[in-house]
């Protein structure tokens, strides 16, 4: 059995599957670059059948990416093979995951085939893609509702047929945590060639009970556990990568094997995805979440200061987090050395042109709040450093709003040839009305599908980050700005949106935000 859990994460693929979720291949680079540094074992790219962008995408993943196994999806059939061969075999360690339901009710009424055709196929196509890589998983989707024994045999076959993982789906958030400890023992106890094999799972989140079975298959024996950043994913969502981890790290006591994730690069990572993928992290999130080392109860802080442990099982700074969980404020009087340098120490490196981009709103943010924390600075970055993938530049917005007016914007923007258009428009709102105005100017026939906007920080001056998501042929674009004026930042995130949507089809460029190692 392997002396350490290989961590294999499906952030850029599952992950992609939340909905209103939407990379475009530099997203895709970037969060690939930052899953490289985190140490994952391997990175399940994308679903390379499921269109030629992600095809692509996974191609150029497989290109850049050399510290990690890179792996496509593929359906049980030999067009997805073929395809995922096409992009993961320029990877370094190429692997082809091969997957095929097993439960009845999806051999009933999705694939309308019996028991002995499906597991012929399953067998047929395991040996196919063998041909092309000798790294094959196979996972019997949907095995928590299947017969056991159904899997057992299954299994078998595969690993017969040259599956070199076999993975244990729970892919509706099925099982409980002792049932699926059973499950992973039963499969070592009944499948007769599984020393030819790494066992894996992959746990849903419907029940809410991911992260504890992934653990409790852990403790049974599997040593691959496939979760994604943040827990993003199909419905509820996957195992949290940050949970496994730091639970097996923190528990070394109980669990007695660990992986080789670089925890310090835990929340660089889950910020990152959570910017580019539009997908908040609750505050009470474990791990990653805003309120997951601040303590406002009097006796915990009274605790907290005389000995960390008393209240604190784990240390921030193990996790990445500025500081060591605490906060460094600036204001207008810090200058751009110590801009820089806490930049840089929050991970962020910049060129000379983009850090005095990012100075110039430091500054400006300074004049409006009093105090200025890690949490805003973050913001401000990321929505400066957005500003590489315009197409069209927000120069100016102007609403005239109230309870007994029509609210009114008006809104310049700067065209790629450097064009100044400006026009107004009036709405049922103000957001409303600036996005009227931007339309009126880009005409782009998109549709607004969700707005959310949430303070970055506490108090009154508190910047608001906005995020908004639009759809056009079937695809959504995620857009997100910051500012104190959240009618501002409401232009920002519809404008940074609407870009993407403009960029969608021109060739991936360099990624944008950049992070040191």
């Amino acid at each position: 059995m392997a002396d350490r859990v290989l961590i294999f994460d499906t952030t850029l693929r599952d992950g992609e599957q939340s909905p209103g979720v939407s990379y475009n291949v530099a997203d895709k680079l970037e969060i690939a670059t930052q899953l490289e540094k985190l140490n994952v074992d391997y990175l399940e790219a994308g679903f390379p059948a499921s269109s030629p962008g992600d095809l692509a995408a996974v191609a150029a993943i497989a290109r850049q990416i050399r510290g990690c196994a890179i792996v496509g999806l593929a359906r049980a059939n030999k067009k997805d093979i073929d395809a995922c061969w096409e992009a993961v075999q320029h990877a370094a360690h190429p692997r082809i995951h091969v997957f095929l339901s097993s439960s009845d009710i999806h051999m009933l009424h999705q694939l309308h085939k019996d028991r002995e055709e499906v597991l012929e196929m399953a067998r047929s196509m395991v040996a196919y893609a063998k041909k092309f890589t000798d790294d094959i998983e196979f996972s019997p989707m949907d095995a928590t509702r299947s017969e056991r024994a159904y899997v057992y045999r299954m299994l078998k076959e595969c690993i017969d047929a040259g599956a070199t993982t076999v993975n244990i789906p729970d892919t509706v958030g099925y099982a409980i945590p002792s049932e699926f400890h059973e499950f992973i023992r039963g499969v070592q106890a009944n499948v007769p060639n599984i020393d030819r094999a790494t066992i894996s799972v992959h746990c849903h989140n419907d029940l809410g009970l991911s992260t504890a079975n992934s653990l409790a298959a852990v403790r049974a024996g599997a040593r691959q556990i496939e979760c994604t950043i943040n827990g993003v994913g199909e419905r509820g969502g996957n195992a949290a990568l940050e949970e496994v981890v730091m639970a097996m790290r923190t528990r070394s006591d109980f669990f007695a094997i660990d992986s080789r994730i670089k925890t310090r690069e835990i929340y660089r990572t889950s910020r990152l995805v959570s910017d580019l993928s539009g997908m908040t992290v609750q505050p009470n999130k474990a791990i990653v979440g805003a309120n997951a080392f601040r303590h406002q109860s009097g006796i915990h802080q009274d605790g907290i200061l005389k000995m960390r442990e008393t209240y604190e099982i784990m240390d921030a700074k193990e996790i990445g987090w500025p500081s060591g969980g605490a906060e460094m404020v600036l204001g207008k009087l810090s200058g751009r050395h110590g801009f820089k340098a806490r930049l840089e120490q929050l991970g962020y490196d910049l060129n000379e042109e983009e850090l005095g981009m990012a100075f110039l709103a430091f500054k400006e943010l300074a004049d409006k709040k009093t105090e200025i924390d890690d949490r805003d600075l973050e913001a401000l970055v990321a929505d400066k450093l957005r500003t590489n993938q315009e197409v069209y530049h927000l120069d100016h917005v102007q609403v005239t709003a109230g309870d007994h007016i029509t609210p009114t914007a008006t809104v310049r923007l700067i065209a790629p040839d450097g064009t100044i258009l400006q026009d107004a428009a009036l709405g049922s709102g103000p957001v409303d009305a600036v996005c009227k105005a931007i339309n009126r100017i880009i005409q782009v026939d998109s549709r607004l599908t969700e707005f959310s906007v949430k303070s970055v920080t506490e108090g009154i001056d508190a910047q608001g980050e906005v995020t908004i998501r639009v759809e056009k042929d079937g695809h959504t674009y995620v857009g997100r700005g910051a500012d104190t004026d959240i009618l501002v930042a409401s232009a920002r995130a519809y404008m940074n949106a609407i870009n993407r949507l403009l960029s969608a089809s021109q060739p991936a460029a360099d990624t944008q935000v950049r992070r040191n190692p």
